[in-house]
């Protein structure tokens, strides 16, 4: 096989049967990237909006920590709900699927020969391969859910699809803070730095799983990451001698 050593993993018989016996294994990466980039930019937009009004140290520690656990824990529960609305939604539709097999087995025969039909199938090839299908109820029903609905084989975990979310939060949005929490004497310089290192590391690390140049990815999440953050501490400003 040519250039074998450029594929992400072995297509020999062997290494083929082991993959697939593992089954398909969900990814992740969306929830951590989710947040990770709202952790740091909404502490960040805490530490920078209070700084903007010349508010102490103390009160940002005390409204980034707020924000690191109230914000972080409602996130994880969106993202937890989102994805246990996913589960529930393809489990009526699976149902829904197996009942109309049930009552009108014809008329979804006839949908898979319409799908596969528009996939080039024609003659004998269109026969066989709907006799296929429709011959196994699980496949038949899966063959529907994918084909008709356009969803996936199987939904992902919303109890992971929400830790991983929080811990990207908290790990992530813990960063601004930390040189207010260890005193440093140009706190908010350092955490402008390490934010900024923060946004571009998320953004470069997600282009292992994307086509997008690492430097590029990594400079847009910055971008978008130093925007959120220049807004906050410019409405600080504006604000900060409202308060008596």
């Amino acid at each position: 096989m040519k250039n074998s050593e450029n594929l992400e993993h072995d297509h020999s018989p062997e290494a083929i049967r082991h993959r697939f016996a593992q089954g398909a294994r969900h990814n992740y990466l969306r929830d951590f990237v989710y947040g990770g980039i709202d952790g740091a930019v909404t502490t960040f937009a805490v530490v920078a909006g209070t700084i903007g009004a010349s508010l102490s140290t103390r009160v940002v520690l005390i409204l980034g920590s707020a924000n690191l656990i109230a914000d972080g824990f409602s996130m994880a529960a969106a993202n937890f709900l989102g994805t246990r609305a996913e589960r529930d939604d393809y489990l009526r539709l699976e149902r829904v699927e197996n009942r109309h097999i049930e009552i009108a087995p014809e008329g979804e025969a006839e949908e898979v020969k319409q799908i596969y039909t528009a996939k080039g199938f024609t003659g004998g090839d269109l026969d066989r391969v709907v006799k296929l299908i429709t011959s196994d109820r699980e496949r038949w029903v899966a063959t529907m859910l994918m084909e008709e609905y356009g969803l996936p084989r199987e939904i992902r975990s919303a109890w992971i699809a929400g830790a991983m979310t929080f811990g990207a939060f908290v790990v992530c949005g813990l960063v601004p803070l930390l040189p207010f929490i260890f005193g440093a004497t140009e706190a908010l310089l350092y955490s402008i730095v390490l934010t900024g290192i923060v946004f571009f590391l998320i953004g470069s690390g997600k282009s292992r799983w994307s086509t997008t140049w690492w430097l590029r990815s990594g400079l847009t999440t910055l971008l978008v990451g130093a925007s959120a953050a220049g807004l906050a501490f410019l409405v600080g400003m504006m604000l900060r001698n409202i308060a008596p």
